[in-house]
């Protein structure tokens, strides 16, 4: 049997993405990437770090200030949030919403569903002032 070198474990973009999101909800305010690679213990290129966090920035997830010559990153709001934010996006990018939210709502458990008219039950009552 021969002895194999042990390899690092390739994370997804999604892993990284979630890594990066939760350093920032860490931070004291708006974070550089620099501070991100350091929080996440160096195991993360720079340019990996700056990759990241762009693309969460394509994605509406982290908002980012000038900060000298770098960048100061925030995130754009919490894990529900972005969960949401996840969901409007696909539901953007399909043709009939109706068919997919009715899709949607008939798969949900009962627990869901009750919480889900629940919600529907305020904004309902929100709107009759």
């Amino acid at each position: 049997m021969t002895d194999h070198p042990q390899r690092a474990r390739r994370r997804g973009q999604g892993e990284l993405e979630a890594l990066v999101l939760s350093a920032l909800r860490e931070a004291d305010g708006p974070a550089t990437a620099g501070w991100v690679q350091e929080h996440l213990g160096g195991d993360l290129a720079y340019t990996t770090v700056i990759t990241i966090l762009t693309r969460l920035l394509t994605k509406g997830a982290v908002t980012r200030e000038r900060a000298g010559r770098s960048f100061a990153w925030t995130p754009a709001s919490d894990q529900a949030g972005l969960a949401a934010h996840k969901m409007r996006r696909v539901l953007d990018g399909e043709s009939d919403r109706g068919a997919v939210l009715a899709s949607f709502v008939t798969g949900l458990g009962p627990d869901d569903e009750r919480l889900l008219r629940e919600l529907l039950g305020r904004v309902e009552g929100e709107g009759e002032d």
